[in-house]
Parts: structure tokens; C-alpha cells; sequence
């Protein structure tokens, strides 16, 4: 096993930081890392915005609720990004090219760019030492996390990735079993899955029994039930097609 792999295996969210900047130099390490990510027909659909002023971090941890979106080394943000190309002065505006600027398909590419660069910025920030946890919770308020950002037409952010010093080692998480997750040459029947995700209901209940910190008495399939149970971000969607994007 390989170092690169090794520092893949090793990954764990990271909740709790030191106040502990990071550098110039590793910000740049990691950026440089995201932008070289695969992107579909190099249209590069994504933008990432680095926020270092305390009081916007304020402002998105009002947003959260997590402490580790305002307590962190350094902060990213990645946004679908389709305004550069509605923006150019040398494309044909044509009715065509704004159906396909504003379809399902290119949402898709700029979502995929973004997770793909955001990827690749959390191993190079793992590669240094460094801890990150992915932050979805500031789609809570989607308008909000628009706004303070002052996203134009065209750009939805999507998630944000806190970096930063590790102030605790959590356990890693176990994942389900592969055999209920890749799948050969076609999709696998969810008959043939189910022992395998009872299986890792019974692993998550002893790991979450016997963790360091938070410990309760769940399985993966309760968990679930809970997640769904409560329609959560409903105004996601409209928002993005106020944004000029997955309207077709």
C-alpha cells in the first residue's frame, strides 16, 4: 500500500481544530491540488472561494449551527459555476446555448467538477497533516449562504470543507461492506445486498457503543429512517432554478 492510499484510508471528519492558521503556502498546495482534479470536457464548471475574514465565517456559522465552520485553519467553499460561460463575449447567446447552459445535464457537470476538485483538496490537505470535514449543513439556509457569498446568476454553492490542525484523532468510521456497494456489470437486487447491510447495522451499533465521544445505541437503518422521515433543504431546489440552473 502506497502513501497516497494509506493517507485515503486513514480519512476521518475532523470536528475540532486548534486556532492554529494555516499557511500561505499550504492553502496553495491545496487549491492547486482541487484545480487539477478531472473536469468534464475542461469546462471547469466550479469555482472555490476561500474564506479567511472571521466575521464572514460568523455569518456561515450562523447558518450551520457547527462551531468547526467559524473554529478552523481555513475555510473553502465550492460552488457549480455556469456564470463564466454565460459570460463570455465571444459565445452566441443563441436560444439553444441558453437551453443548454440552464439544463439538468450541466447542473450535473457542475456539481460533479466541484465534488471532484473538493475531493482532491481534501487528500492533498490529509497529505499535509491536516484535518477537514465537508460541510453540507450550510445548504440550511441556502438563500443565506447565497448571499453572504454574493453568488451571481449561474452559481449555486454547494458545500464547504473546513481544513485545519486536528485538535482530536476520532475513531474512523466503518463503511458498508463492499459487496453491497460495487456492484458487476449490472446492478446487484436489493435481496441480494440486504445481509450485507444488516451486517454493517449490527457494526455501526457497536461502534457507535464503543466510540471515544457521542456515544448512542443506533444502527445504520434507524439512522436512515430518521434522516427521511423529516423532508429537510425542500427549498434547495427552487433556489437553484432561481439561480438560472436545472430548469430544463
Amino acid at each position: 500500500m502506497n502513501q497516497i492510499i494509506e493517507t485515503i484510508m486513514n480519512h476521518r471528519s475532523i470536528r475540532k481544530f486548534s486556532d492554529k492558521p494555516l499557511t500561505n503556502d499550504q492553502i496553495k498546495t491545496i487549491v492547486e491540488s482541487a484545480h487539477r482534479a478531472s473536469s468534464s470536457s475542461n469546462v471547469m464548471a466550479y469555482s472555490i472561494i476561500g474564506v479567511s475574514d472571521q466575521e464572514v465565517k460568523d455569518k456561515l456559522h450562523a447558518i450551520s449551527g457547527h462551531d468547526h465552520v467559524k473554529t478552523n485553519g481555513h475555510l473553502l467553499i465550492f460552488c457549480a459555476d455556469l456564470h463564466r460561460i454565460e459570460q463570455l463575449d465571444e459565445v452566441e447567446r443563441s436560444e439553444a446555448f441558453q437551453e443548454n447552459l440552464e439544463s439538468t445535464e450541466q447542473f450535473i457537470v457542475g456539481t460533479i467538477d466541484a465534488a471532484l476538485a473538493a475531493q482532491n483538496a481534501a487528500v492533498a490537505a490529509e497529505s499535509l497533516g491536516l484535518g477537514i470535514c465537508y460541510l453540507g449543513s450550510l445548504r440550511n439556509d441556502i438563500e443565506a449562504f447565497n448571499d453572504v457569498l454574493k453568488a451571481p446568476s449561474h452559481v449555486v454553492p454547494l458545500f464547504g470543507l473546513a481544513i485545519g490542525h486536528p485538535r482530536e484523532i476520532p475513531d474512523i468510521k466503518p463503511r458498508m461492506p463492499l459487496q453491497a456497494i460495487y456492484h458487476e456489470n449490472e446492478y446487484i437486487p436489493f435481496e441480494k445486498q440486504k445481509h450485507y447491510i444488516q451486517e454493517y447495522d449490527q457494526t455501526m451499533k457497536d461502534y457507535y457503543e464503543s466510540r471515544n465521544s457521542n456515544n448512542k445505541q443506533e444502527t445504520w437503518t434507524e439512522q436512515i429512517n430518521q434522516k427521511y422521515q423529516k423532508p429537510t433543504r425542500m427549498d434547495v431546489g427552487p433556489f437553484v432554478k432561481s439561480k438560472n440552473l436545472n430548469k430544463r
